[in-house]
């Protein structure tokens, strides 16, 4: 994930979870180990949408809605994937199999998070951070086959995702809005009408 998604992830948390829309960017810089430019960088394209406003020592997010899009829209799911296969199990099973801790992102991540879905899926997609990927491959490997069409997805963790509630609003919604799986239509429907 870019630097700059960090940083707004952290922003769209903090608004949602703490209700916190005020910042310093040397807050946030020392908060990642960042450079104050890349902060610079982040909250440029922001501030030319006018999702923040800078005030003298401190910038302040106006449009929670407008940064989730912007985020949603700039993200590339497909190049953060670092394993893909078809195994034969349903989904369901799959989940149940998954190693203790394992972050789930999209639609499992949206049944964690909701305790229900609006659409039943057939694509599980989870967070691994790439060392301890063989481990997660292992525990499941009698249930993988040789279909070319892949319904089980790694997505590379990075290494802030651990310090947030998982699953995490914004991770999930993102990680639906950039998924090709017809049925995430369904699930954004249900996400958006959450978001003020």
């Amino acid at each position: 994930m870019l630097k700059k998604e960090v940083i707004w992830r952290e922003i769209l948390f903090q608004a949602r979870q703490n209700k916190k829309i005020k910042f310093t960017q040397k807050e946030l810089a020392l908060k990642f180990g960042f450079s104050l430019s890349t902060i610079f960088n982040a909250l440029k394209p922001l501030r030319s949408a006018n999702i923040i406003k800078v005030g003298g020592r401190f910038f302040a997010l106006e449009n929670y809605r407008k940064l989730l899009y912007l985020w949603a829209s700039e993200r590339n799911i497909k190049k953060e994937i670092i394993y893909s296969a078809h195994f034969n199990s349903d989904i369901k099973t799959l989940e149940g199999i998954m190693p203790p801790g394992t972050i789930f992102g999209a639609f499992s991540g949206f049944s964690i998070f909701y305790g229900s879905t609006p659409a039943e899926y057939d694509h599980l997609y989870v967070y691994a951070d790439e060392k301890d990927l063989e481990k997660l491959l292992k525990r499941i490997s009698e249930h993988k086959d040789n279909l070319p069409r892949h319904n089980f997805f790694v997505i590379k963790q990075d290494p802030w995702l651990l310090k947030y509630p998982a699953p995490l609003y914004e991770q999930i919604f993102v990680d639906i809005w950039n998924a090709p799986e017809w049925y995430a239509k369904d699930f954004l429907k249900a996400m958006e009408e959450e978001i003020k």
